[in-house]
């Protein structure tokens, strides 16, 4: 059996179009690792694939979950597999592509068996968050596991909450449980690619797809999910999503401009964080101009 193709990068480089490019000259079709692209109704922001990009390969795993339900990396990692087995029987190459580098990981190597979270846990960190604020839920996890902190936005109160749930219930950082586990143990020989792009030409990038996003209405779909009870859905926290959510409960007149820099320095942050993910896997990075025929 062949290495699964898994195309990855940060987020504006270019993964789908290459994906498309892959599924089209391989026989594929792509299955989704974004964890937004995931919700219903969240589509704007998320960059979900447009209909003429859906029509030239197959996509799954968008769409599948209810806005105010929770997919986790074992769940999706599952689902994947299925996906996978699902393609492969129809004589079909699976193509992952996406974004959420721990779901990647978690399907390629499967995840450390850290305990079950807990509800009550959860709910007292979500008071904290809403009566504190979310850095403050960050500023403890660094004091106990300053290595997951580190790769984890103040901002990401779905996984800062989970980390800092780990350490409770166990005494033992989710970091050492990673560690422990060391994702050394391979599940899917995976081939992983991504399109190689200079700081300059990704700032660009970002700043033309936030520009993008507003021009396709991304204030008018946050405000309906508002409207529609969806504030404290999990996708609502990610970034765009979280920097216009926060805008118009703030209410009076929106300035556009300051919102997309807001959301544009949040996407370059999130971009950053994304290519110290991918830092030390053996990532084959095409040139953006080349011909591509992996």
């Amino acid at each position: 059996m062949s290495d699964l193709l898994v195309v990855v990068g940060p987020t504006a480089s270019g993964k789908t179009e290459l994906a498309i490019e892959l599924a089209e000259r391989e026989g594929g079709e792509l299955v989704s690792a974004d964890s937004v692209q995931v919700y219903r109704q969240f589509d704007i922001g998320s960059g979900k694939p447009s209909p003429e990009e859906r029509a030239r390969a197959a996509h799954h795993l968008i769409d599948i979950v209810d806005p105010m339900d929770t997919l986790d990396a074992a769940r999706w990692a599952e689902l994947a597999e299925d996906k996978i087995r699902e393609i492969r029987a129809r004589g079909r190459t699976p193509i992952v592509c996406g974004g959420t580098f721990l779901w990647v990981r978690a399907l390629i190597y499967g995840l450390a068996e850290a305990p079950p979270g807990d509800p009550s846990v959860r709910e007292r960190h979500r008071e904290r968050a809403e009566r504190d604020g979310r850095k403050s839920l960050h500023d403890e996890l660094a004091k106990v596991d300053p290595r997951t902190a580190a790769r984890l936005a103040p901002n990401d109160f779905v996984r800062v909450s989970r980390a800092l749930e780990v350490f409770e219930l166990t005494g033992k950082p989710l970091g050492v449980w990673h560690a422990e586990h060391g994702f050394r143990t391979v599940r899917h020989p995976a081939r992983l690619i991504g399109v190689e792009r200079s700081k300059q030409e990704l700032d660009q990038r970002i700043r033309r797809r936030v520009d993008a996003m507003f021009d396709a209405g991304f204030v008018d779909e946050v405000r309906a999910l508002r409207e529609r009870g969806f504030r404290k859905a999990r996708a609502m926290g990610s970034v765009g999503y979280r920097q216009i959510d926060e805008a118009l409960e703030r209410g009076g007149e929106l300035d556009v401009d300051a919102l997309k820099d807001a959301i544009v320095r949040a996407t370059r942050v999130f971009a950053r964080r994304q290519r110290t993910w991918l830092r030390d896997e053996p990532v084959e990075w095409l040139p953006s101009t080349a011909t591509r025929r992996k």
